[in-house]
């Protein structure tokens, strides 16, 4: 085909898409984006952003504990969480029209509906309208996965979305799945007086995190109320008139029962590669995962694959990073060929935080490396204990002859924020030696980092 519609068409505008977009059009290239609902996609209309904002106000209401110790008196009694909700709806609404402006400013042409490959150079959107594109970026993400007996009904049995979509807040709430999403509905629900069972089949929360995070975590939240179920299985569930009674297993208690009003799965999501055409143009798929090489590329010259669909961390911020990369290409404007996993900041927004970067301990000692950590405590910090968030800790795993940073992991107010110094510094082969030598201001928490940095050289001044 000689002449083409357009340069770049991208399938899907959440994070990855809509930035895949706008790059290629800074560089350029004409550009159409089609979604089949709400540009901003899940992270922006019923993820990242909306649970963000429950959190935020989650905090806000756990926190009136500390106006009472001013003498205030506070009333609860007329709390209504449906405001809650409003609120973390508005803020994804603004967004989301937020996105449709950056992509109308940067002149790409916005199609709504579902598109499905024709060709690797063309698409067709609802079977209706036809598209051609000399470049296709394929960004359609992924969606909840369900297991066997525990179906989304989105009445009793939720799913991510549906958990953020209630409008009333249940009495009781049982999460399978304690990774990133289920700690933090967990830290949502708790905060707002909601009896809450986590249940996780590994050993600990968390799973994916260092070990002295999760635990940290683990106690945290029982100190609260929650109630932790580890390498604990879900056998079946039974639904009442009222709520779900689920049957849960494990060695100690054997066979048992938990009665709660609703039932949240967040075990894992399912990309979204299963009606949009890929195989039958030929591209690879593995498990329902495209194969990508260098630049985002497929098998197929031309299209494109990023964010969810592929086999790297299931993150917004990779996803978009990923957007960028082939557009990059596309444009024959030089770029990283893949990310750098190591190089990519994991967050947990509960509370208390959790944030990483770069190996584990656990991996170290899988991989065979010398390597020593250095960890210190939130309750050393001035600017912490001043603001009364002195629980947590900073921690530096690093080589053992040259120190260079192999993996950091805080726990802790802002942990989420201070994670990038310890990234950016990993990324660039800044030694702890450095930042042990950098003026900090005080007092601030990043002042941890420092001192960390500094224990990891033997002369900590503040422990």
């Amino acid at each position: 085909m000689d002449t083409f519609d357009y340069d770049v068409a991208v399938i899907g505008a959440g994070p990855g898409g809509y930035v895949a977009a706008i790059r290629a059009s800074q560089l350029g290239k004409k550009v159409v984006i089609i979604e089949k609902d709400k540009v901003g996609g899940v992270c922006l209309n019923i993820g990242c952003i909306p649970s963000k904002s429950l959190i935020h106000q989650a905090e806000l209401f756990r926190n009136a504990s500390a106006l009472e110790m001013m003498g205030l008196s506070i009333d609860k009694t007329g709390f209504d969480y449906h405001r809650v909700f409003q609120a973390s709806r508005k803020t994804a609404d603004s967004l989301s029209k937020g996105i449709a402006y950056l992509l109308k400013k940067n002149q790409v042409t916005v199609i709504n509906g579902t598109a499905r490959f024709v060709s690797p150079v063309e698409l067709s959107v609802d079977n209706d309208k036809h598209i051609t594109a000399k470049s296709i970026i394929c960004a359609t993400g992924s969606r909840p996965r369900e297991i066997p007996g525990f179906s989304f009904d989105e009445s009793v049995v939720l799913s991510s979305t549906g958990a953020l979509m209630q409008q009333t807040l249940p009495k009781s709430m049982l999460i399978l799945g304690a990774g990133a999403i289920g700690v933090e509905f967990a830290h949502i629900m708790n905060s707002f007086g909601v009896e809450v069972h986590l249940v996780e089949m590994m050993d600990r929360i968390l799973p994916l995190e260092d070990h002295e995070s999760s635990e940290f975590l683990r106690k945290s939240f029982v100190k609260r109320g929650i109630k932790v179920h580890l390498s604990t299985k879900a056998i079946s569930l039974s639904k009442l008139e009222s709520g779900a009674e689920v049957t849960l297993e494990n060695s100690e208690q054997g066979q048992f029962t938990c009665t709660v009003d609703r039932v949240l799965s967040v075990v894992g999501r399912t990309p979204n590669t299963d009606t949009i055409g890929l195989e039958e143009i030929g591209v690879t798929l593995e498990k329902g995962y495209v194969v990508t090489g260098d630049y985002c590329e497929t098998n197929i010259n031309g299209v494109y694959a990023i964010g969810d669909i592929v086999k790297t961390p299931l993150l917004a911020h990779v996803a978009s990073k990923e957007g960028e990369i082939a557009a990059e290409h596309i444009a024959q404007v030089e770029t990283h060929p893949r990310i750098n996993t190591q190089l990519i900041p994991g967050c947990v927004y509960c509370e208390p935080q959790i944030a990483s970067v770069g190996l584990t301990e656990s991996q170290c000692k899988q991989k065979g490396y010398a390597y020593k950590a250095a960890s210190f405590p939130y309750k050393a910090v001035g600017k912490a204990v001043a603001v009364n968030k002195h629980e947590g800790f900073i921690k530096i795993i690093y080589s053992e002859d040259s120190h260079q940073i192999l993996g950091a992991h805080i726990a802790g107010a802002d942990a989420t924020e201070l994670i990038h110094q310890l990234t950016l510094a990993k990324a660039n082969n800044i030694l702890p030696a450095d930042i042990a030598t950098m003026i900090h201001a005080h007092p601030t928490l990043s002042e941890g980092i420092m001192e960390a940095a500094r224990l990891v050289e033997g002369w900590a001044i503040h422990v």
